[in-house]
């Protein structure tokens, strides 16, 4: 059975329900039993939502008047540079990363001027590897770089480490234009990166009040990198606004696609699946599966509940690439251990099509697939990876993708984040918290000698006095 969204996203959650073939799937009965649950979950949602405490969804039509100016300063600055690098990490380098892999050419970077409207390279620098990152600098001429800095609080040990050091560069190439070559995205009254930007005239952008990394891509964060490397924004607001609206309005697990995913997941979970694959076959989707798998992960992964009873949830998110991990993974959903809930996401129709030669002298092992397309053969195996899984009682779901525009990829965003939302409830958890990233950042505090943090140090180092090493 397939639940339509508009005349955009679609859902076939099929592989999740009992048939013939799949004795181990839901029943309907099943997931109208959890109605009472969602109905809940939706009303507290809502409220939460006026309150402010869910700006993902609330956020989307204030945006709508910030876009002009977006778009005016990222066709100006896109006139002006060569490269445009995004310094930032978890959902401010995952974000755009996974708009720009979705609606951009998947060679942008190789791409002569002219064939990317004169648009900057994009480079995101997500991780703080040293010579990842003096390779890059390698590689960019400074004063033709723009540097988009990205942290509310200012406090991003990795991405102030970053700023610092370009800083640095561009103070001794550019001289007293360096500011030119920087622009923030943080908080609008408070943190240490925003004393820095008013002092050294950096342009801004603000990150709105009480929204974490992981659901601000349709914020300036993720929205200024799309626009400078031209992409439409205002259409991909519009998939997510129209998302926003269906799912709040639409009452019922069957006709709610938030609802009906949180629910298929929340009785997977019940039934032991605790792993939570996603497997886009489209490799311009590759990225908006890292995106997934921190939103999936860091909302969910939780120990305790709203009451701070001991509960230790959240399933594991793992991220797979349909073709290329039917040849690694696949063999392990199938015949591995039963403890996997899989979701397809399929395009329909590709940007391109690719006809594969016919040539009758061939073996006939291989000379059926003259006069086929890619298209064709993509979609077969991913259907027959679909029936596999059938034959094997092992649940699995697609997201369907008419095309990969900026509409739908607007749509796919909001319908993940919602989704999230309603499992948070389910599962009676702060989905909008990470407590255990935060254990992770004031050691790094620590060991980096951060004052106020000489406790937490002396701790550190008496957990790394006793140590079982093996060296050759």
């Amino acid at each position: 059975m397939e639940t339509k969204v508009g005349s955009g996203l679609g859902i076939d959650y099929t592989g999740m329900m009992s048939s013939l073939q799949n004795q181990s799937g839901f029943a309907r009965g099943d997931l109208l039993n959890l109605q009472k649950d969602l109905d809940l979950a939706q009303s507290s949602l809502e409220v939460r939502r006026e309150a402010g405490e869910i700006d993902f969804s609330k956020l989307l039509v204030s945006m709508k008047t910030q876009i002009p100016e977006i778009v005016d300063y990222a066709n100006a600055v896109a006139s002006k540079f060569d490269n445009f690098v995004v310094l930032g990490i978890g959902g401010s380098a995952l974000g755009p990363l996974a708009v720009h892999q979705a609606l951009n050419h998947y060679y942008y970077n190789e791409l002569p001027p002219e064939k990317r409207s004169n648009r900057p390279r994009l480079y995101v620098v997500d991780n703080i590897d040293p010579v990842r990152f003096n390779e890059l600098l390698q590689i960019l001429d400074p004063r033709k770089t723009l540097f988009n800095v990205i942290s509310k609080s200012g406090n991003t040990s990795e991405t102030m480490a970053q700023f610092l050091i370009v800083r640095d560069i561009l103070r001794n190439e550019c001289g007293d234009s360096y500011g030119e070559h920087i622009v923030v995205t943080t908080d609008r009254e408070k943190g240490n990166l925003l004393p820095i930007a008013l002092k050294e005239g950096f342009q801004r952008f603000v990150i709105p009040l009480g929204i974490g990394g992981r659901f601000s891509e349709l914020t300036p964060v993720g929205l200024l990198a799309a626009a400078v490397c031209g992409i439409d924004i205002n259409q991909l607001l519009k998939g997510a606004l129209d998302m926003d609206q269906w799912i709040r309005e639409k009452q019922g697990v069957f006709a709610n696609p938030a609802q009906l995913r949180a629910a298929l997941a929340y009785l997977s979970g019940q039934k032991g699946k605790n792993i939570s694959v996603f497997m886009p076959y489209a490799d311009g989707l590759k990225t908006m599966a890292d995106w997934y798998a921190q939103l999936w992960a860091e909302s969910l992964g939780k120990r305790y509940d709203r009451q701070g009873r001991i509960v230790q949830v959240g399933q594991t998110p793992v991220k797979a690439l349909g073709v290329t991990d039917q040849h690694s993974q696949v063999q392990l959903y199938v015949e591995g251990p039963d403890d996997k809930v899989i979701t397809f996401v399929t395009v329909e129709k590709f940007k391109e099509t690719q006809v594969i030669p016919l040539d009758s002298k061939l073996p006939e092992d291989i000379h059926f697939l003259g006069g086929r397309t890619l298209e064709e053969l993509v979609s077969a195996e991913q259907t027959a990876t679909e029936y596999a899984l059938t034959l094997a009682g092992r649940q699995h779901q697609r997201i369907i993708l008419p095309s990969l525009e900026a509409y739908t990829v607007g749509q796919l965003l909001l319908l993940l984040e919602w989704e999230t939302a309603y499992m948070g409830e389910l599962l009676n958890i702060n989905a909008f918290d990470q407590p255990g990233v935060e254990e992770g950042k004031n050691g790094t505090y620590a060991l980096m000698g951060r004052k106020g943090y000489e406790a937490r140090r002396q701790e550190i180092a008496e957990y790394a006095k006793t140590r079982y090493l093996l060296y050759s």
